[in-house]
C-alpha cells in the first residue's frame, strides 16, 4: 500500500488522539479534573472512595427546578460521603447565559444550592470536556441529550450509572442506586 505524504502526516498526526482515547477509555472517574467556577481545580481525585454524582446543568433551562431536587440530595447524602458536582453546559439550546461564579451564585439564590459548581464546558461532541468523552466511551447510548443528565460514580471511580434529564433527582430510582453507591464501601 502506498502512501502519498499528505495521507501519511495525516494518519501519523491522528495516531496520539487514537491512543489518547484507548487511555482514556482504560480510565476511570479520578483521572479527570474541572475547573472551579470562580477559580481554582477539583480533580475527582480529591473524591476518592465517595460517591459522586456529577450532573451538567442550565441556568435557564425548563428543568431548573432539579437545582432543588439536586440540593436535597446534597443535604440528605453528604455525611454519608456523597458528592455532587454541577457542571454547567450551554450545549443544549443556549440555555446557560452566564459563566463562572456568577452561575453558582444564580443557583444559590434561586434554589439555596450549596454543592459545588465548575465552570461551564461542553458536554457532548468533539469539544466536549474530557470526563464527558470517557463517560460516552463507557455508555455510549447514554449521553446526555439534554441539560440534567446525571452520571454517578462509584467509590471506586467507576461509572455506575447513567440517568437521563427526566430523572429527577429525588426519584426512587436515583435515590436507590446513590444508596447502594453509599452502601459499597
Amino acid at each position: 500500500m502506498r502512501f502519498h505524504r499528505r495521507e501519511f502526516l495525516a494518519l501519523l498526526a491522528a495516531a496520539p488522539v487514537t491512543a489518547g482515547l484507548a487511555a482514556q477509555g482504560d480510565a476511570n472517574a479520578y483521572a479527570f479534573s474541572f475547573a472551579r467556577a470562580g477559580g481554582g481545580n477539583v480533580p475527582l481525585e480529591a473524591f476518592r472512595g465517595k460517591p459522586i454524582l456529577i450532573v451538567n446543568t442550565a441556568t435557564r433551562c425548563g428543568l431548573a427546578g432539579q437545582f432543588a431536587g439536586l440540593e436535597q440530595l446534597w443535604q440528605r447524602y453528604r455525611e454519608r460521603g456523597l458528592m455532587l458536582i454541577a457542571v454547567p453546559s450551554n450545549d443544549f439550546g443556549g440555555q446557560e447565559p452566564l459563566d463562572g461564579a456568577a452561575i453558582a451564585e444564580a443557583v444559590r439564590q434561586s434554589h439555596n444550592a450549596s454543592y459545588l459548581f465548575t465552570e461551564k464546558v461542553a458536554v457532548r461532541g468533539e469539544s466536549a470536556h474530557p470526563f464527558y468523552r470517557w463517560a460516552a466511551s463507557q455508555r455510549p447510548g447514554e449521553t446526555p441529550a439534554w441539560n440534567f443528565h446525571k452520571y454517578l460514580i462509584g467509590r471506586d471511580g467507576s461509572l455506575v450509572g447513567s440517568f437521563s434529564s427526566a430523572t429527577d433527582p429525588v426519584s426512587p430510582e436515583l435515590v436507590q442506586a446513590i444508596g447502594r453507591a453509599l452502601e459499597r464501601g
